[in-house]
């Protein structure tokens, strides 16, 4: 009888106040956020996720309800090996449902950055 394999699990890489930010979050909304980023990392796919449009392929958003806020988590999930969670931020559109244009802003440069690490990365494990 064969063993089953474990599940690999990915590596998580916070960029700017990403983390910070989250640990700001009440503990409910941080749990739950949390547990969406720890099935991402092994593979799974959150009931609380879809894509974030505009940004680049594989860009999903967190976006989970606690005590009638709402709270948001960006990760760019198809950069090779890690995960990167790009923005961590609790939504107050004034107008819909609408993410903030600084927010995009934030997103769209970590993004970049996140781009860039995982090119130095996969570059570093070629060697």
């Amino acid at each position: 009888m064969k063993g089953v394999e474990a599940p690999i699990l990915r590596a998580v890489v916070w960029l700017g106040d990403a983390k910070t930010n989250l640990r700001d979050f009440p503990e409910g909304a941080r749990k739950l956020i949390g547990d969406e980023i720890q099935l991402l990392q092994f593979g799974g796919m959150p009931r609380d996720t879809k894509p974030f449009k505009g940004v680049g392929s594989g860009v999903l958003e967190i976006a989970v309800r606690y005590d009638k806020d709402a709270y948001r988590s960006v990760v760019a999930v198809q950069l090779g090996e890690r995960l990167y969670v790009l923005h961590a931020f609790q939504k107050k559109s004034k107008r819909g449902i609408a993410t903030p244009k600084r927010d995009i802003e934030l997103i769209l440069r970590r993004y970049k950055e996140a781009k860039e690490l995982a090119n130095r990365g996969e570059k570093e494990n070629q060697v």
